[in-house]
């Protein structure tokens, strides 16, 4: 069997919705109140978040590199 190789599947929420999420997310954490589990719940997904912002901006970052070549970051 051959392996296949990866698809790049592009996230279904935009930079946006994910950056409002995240900052709802740590408001949320903040203000406290909430149970160990709901802390960890909220924290999880928070990375989760993080990461797709980070993917949106890699790829943002990408898009200007090849939009001007030649030129050093």
């Amino acid at each position: 069997m051959t392996e296949q190789p990866e698809q790049a599947v592009e996230p279904t929420q935009t930079y946006e919705q994910a950056r409002e999420e995240l900052a709802d997310v740590v408001r949320r954490l903040e203000a406290g109140g909430l149970t160990l589990e709901e802390s960890l719940t909220l924290w999880e997904r928070g990375e989760q978040l993080a990461e797709l912002c980070q993917h949106w901006l890699d790829r943002a970052r990408e898009r200007l590199a090849a939009a001007a070549p030649g030129q050093d970051d």
